[in-house]
């Protein structure tokens, strides 16, 4: 018997040498630049989690309660928009297509359906950090996994997010049905060699960014308010994109119709137009321009005639700017600028509704560092005339000016700004109700405290810088030959924004 074990412990002995050897050459293969950089994440995530446990709210998925609830309550034979949470006075507010969309929650548990939810949300809020900071990582020569590691859970941290994800609310994955279209976008207008990739038919329509438009149809038969980018791409004169997103949504519309028809009709007769169900205007957490006036106001409601003079003045603005952006190839700040202006003039836009600040931090960064990379070139006035090509001034006389080390610096400010504004969110601390505490209790700061989001939102309709020339900073390609042969110098210089 010893025999016997003592053979099959020898017989072992090498398997488990190869096994520790293949582990030490997997530890010798991260170098210490990997290390740090995985520590760094770690730090971030820790940083993060603490954040959100001083600036956030307590959360217990309020909002899935609802959702769950009245998913329970349709499936049990009652009327869908009849539905009342218990201890509250909230029903189900959404289109019957996201009803449908909801029903499978039915299935499981409330608190699996919440966490079900987080991971959905953190999933959709990492490819959508993926696409628009891939290529800028690769411009200024990060690791791709290492940029996106660290801005998922500072996105993570700061109020939409942390909002949408604690209260289980859809918008992360609205705002990645939006993105997708983005990228459609950019894939149908990359040079022929992308469209004319390899593969089977489906690859090659995929590729082919023909069915961008789908996602906003059907955020927009989730929730009204991405219809404003269908507006943008009529604008824009992006008639096939357009096109894509009126039929999606009206086919994911009308097939709810069919299949929920007495709760279609109750939703576009009576729940649509009846704002009472969502929440009273001047509620703190409504940053929308119409919650701003209320509260200015000191009152419940809103000031129609004010609030539509200067919505319809905002709307003016924020699809100008959109357009313009577009046409000097800038596609995510016109994407952003729509998002932003959809939340501004929308009569209720909760803190969790306003996610398009997460591309508006990311326009604002990169503007900073396409400014201060132009810079660089940038040589004193004392050298020598130019001597060739693209060579500005003598070998050996380069002599930098000193002030392109704060070039891009407002841009860089002002992105660690909203970031800080949106991470804090200083509206809870003052936050009042009529008729007991009054919006003006604690004076002007009180008042611009309360208001701080939503005055930010309308700053960066009027003020986010987009960057002319921006192609293909948003294009990815996934051959790599393809991709260096898009991003290769060419003979004219490109100095970025």
């Amino acid at each position: 018997m010893v025999t016997d074990v003592r053979e099959r412990v020898r017989r072992l002995t090498p398997l488990r040498r190869r096994q520790l050897g293949r582990v030490r050459d997997a530890w010798r293969g991260l170098d210490r630049a990997t290390l740090l950089r995985l520590g760094l994440i770690a730090l971030t995530c820790y940083a993060a989690w603490y954040a959100i446990g001083m600036f956030g709210r307590p959360y217990n998925f309020f909002d899935m309660r609802i959702y769950h609830g009245a998913m329970l309550w349709w499936t049990n034979g009652g009327e869908l928009y009849e539905f009342i949470a218990p201890e509250t006075t909230l029903g189900f507010t959404y289109p019957p297509f996201a009803g449908l969309t909801m029903l499978p929650m039915a299935l499981v548990p409330m608190l699996a359906a919440g966490w079900i939810n987080v991971l959905l949300g953190i999933t959709a809020l990492a490819l959508v950090l993926a696409v628009l900071l891939g290529p800028i990582a690769d411009r200024c020569g990060w690791p791709r996994w290492f940029a996106v590691g660290l801005a998922v859970p500072l996105a993570v941290a700061i109020e939409p997010a942390r909002e949408t994800l604690g209260y289980g609310q859809v918008n992360l994955l609205l705002f990645g049905l939006i993105i997708a279209d983005l990228v459609a976008l950019r894939w149908r207008a990359a040079p022929t060699p992308h469209r004319l990739a390899t593969g089977g038919p489906l690859r090659r329509i995929f590729f082919s960014g023909i069915w961008a438009g789908a996602g906003i149809g059907l955020a927009t038969s989730i929730k009204l308010t991405p219809a404003l980018f269908i507006v943008y791409l009529l604008v824009t004169r992006q008639w096939r994109a357009a096109t894509t997103a009126i039929g999606t949504a009206a086919l994911v519309t009308v097939g709810a119709m069919v299949v929920a028809t007495k709760e279609s009709a109750a939703y576009f007769t009576s729940v649509l137009w009846d704002t009472g169900r969502v929440g009273v205007a001047d509620m703190t957490p409504n940053q929308s321009l119409a919650g701003v006036l209320a509260r200015l106001y000191d009152s419940m409601q809103t000031p129609g005639l004010l609030w539509f003079s200067f919505a319809a003045l905002l709307l003016a603005l924020g699809l100008s700017r959109a357009a313009h952006a577009h046409a000097d190839g800038d596609e995510l700040t016109a994407f952003t600028l729509i998002g932003l202006t959809a939340n501004v003039i929308s009569p209720i836009s909760w803190s969790h509704h306003l996610v398009f600040v997460i591309p508006a931090i990311i326009v604002l960064a990169d503007a900073a560092l396409r400014r201060r990379s132009a810079s660089q070139g940038l040589i004193s006035r004392r050298t020598y005339p130019p001597t060739g090509p693209g060579i500005s001034g003598v070998a050996g006389l380069r002599t930098p000016i000193w002030f392109p080390a704060l070039t891009g610096l407002r841009h860089a400010a002002a992105a660690v700004a909203l970031y800080l504004l949106f991470l804090i969110s200083p509206i809870w601390p003052y936050e009042h109700k009529l008729p007991q505490v009054s919006h003006y209790h604690d004076g002007l700061w009180g008042v611009l405290m309360e208001n701080s989001l939503g005055l930010a939102l309308i700053a960066l309709v009027a003020a986010l810088p987009w960057r002319p020339g921006a192609e293909p900073a948003f294009y990815l390609d996934p051959r790599p030959q393809i991709r260096r042969r898009l991003t290769a110098p060419t003979g004219r210089a490109r100095t970025g924004s």
